[in-house]
């Protein structure tokens, strides 16, 4: 099947490369043209503009293009662009993390020029490439079925780890569940492992215990397998900083509960314990002390000095995170980062803050 791929990130670009190899005729469009030089390289076709990649993809009503950008304005944008390009019969496909809502919205105006719009909530990351991608897809029956030849390459095997989980909007809505199912994971790993850290008494090997429950064990995990592969380097994990960035699902995730008075307290308390990670300072911390000193003249602490931090960048289509230490950052992205940057442009995969020399 012929296809164009917008956004040839860590995401779209490995896709490119997974479905290149495995027998799929793929257009490559990215406004960095060093990218699309990657995937030209790797087999795929590449296109310079958008007019070329249109005109690349066959008849229309037979068109298929995969939008993989930032959610957002920026999806919105390409969407829209598009529309105007494309005829009835085409098909859209957003493989980005949208809100179920815009993913909705997005669908109906679409139908009403005759252009199908499919949503696919894609899990994987960088391992996808090498490991297949599970994607929960949404829109149509009729379009998802003529993508049928592009999940079952991208899937970790043709008949599982895809599936169309309903109408337009579902695909992203049980990715964003999926999201924050994975945030109260993550942060009940992480409290369980600072707890064994600070039990000095028995002086235990964070590695080790890792390493032993991949076996076996009832809360083994891929999130633990990564676990354990982090801290058979006590150095480079020490010098991580504990920022967390969030990208947007589990906030989705604690609203929809809200709005639907479903109780999420676990998903919940992580979401909200990213959000105190991205503080340098807690304001509300800071009022405890200050009223502990007003009524009890307790003693408090003072800061001394902001702390510094550096960004390890984002990994390339084809590569796995190195490990996030100092000696790893190329020098020219070694930039001091102010505390409280946009989650949304530290992403969710591959790049994490950690400290600096400064």
């Amino acid at each position: 099947m012929k296809m164009g791929m917008i956004g040839l990130g860590k995401m779209g670009g490995n896709m490119v490369l997974r479905l290149t190899r495995g027998g799929q005729q793929i257009v490559g469009y990215d406004r960095d043209p060093a990218s699309v030089d990657l995937v030209e390289a790797q087999g795929a076709q590449g296109a310079r503009t958008m007019d070329e990649l249109v005109a690349l993809l066959g008849e229309p009503g037979q068109r298929a293009v995969w939008v993989m950008v930032p959610a957002g304005a920026i999806t919105q944008a390409v969407i829209d662009d598009l529309a105007g390009r494309l005829a009835p019969g085409d098909i859209i496909i957003d493989g980005g993390n949208s809100n179920f809502k815009d993913t909705m919205r997005r669908a109906e105006a679409l139908a009403a020029k005759g252009i199908h719009f499919v949503d696919v909530g894609t899990s994987g990351g960088v391992w996808g490439l090498t490991e297949g991608y599970a994607m929960m897809v949404g829109g149509p029956e009729e379009a998802v079925e003529r993508l049928r030849p592009i999940f079952e390459v991208l899937a970790p095997a043709p008949d599982r780890g895809w599936g169309r989980m309903g109408p337009s909007g579902s695909g992203h809505y049980v990715k964003m569940v999926h999201n924050g199912i994975e945030y109260g994971m993550m942060q009940a790993y992480a409290e369980g492992f600072e707890l064994m850290h600070a039990h000095k008494v028995f002086n235990l090997d964070m590695a080790q215990i890792a390493e032993l429950w991949r076996h076996g064990s009832v809360i083994r995990s891929w999130l633990l397998d990564l676990t354990a592969e982090a801290l058979k380097n006590e150095t480079d994990f020490s010098q991580l900083s504990d920022y967390v960035a969030d990208s947007g699902e589990g906030r989705w995730t604690v609203i929809d509960s809200i709005e639907l008075g479903v109780p999420t307290p676990v998903i919940t308390l992580a979401t909200q314990m990213r959000f105190r990670s991205q503080q340098e300072v807690s304001y509300a911390g800071q009022m405890l002390s200050a009223m502990r000193r007003a009524f009890g003249g307790h003693a408090v602490k003072v800061l001394e000095s902001a702390r510094q931090e550096t960004v390890v960048p984002e990994v390339q289509p084809g590569e796995h995170p190195a490990a996030a230490a100092p000696q790893n950052i190329p020098v020219e992205a070694a930039q001091p980062v102010p505390i409280g940057q946009q989650a949304e442009e530290l992403g969710e995969t591959g790049q994490q803050r950690v400290t600096g020399d400064a």
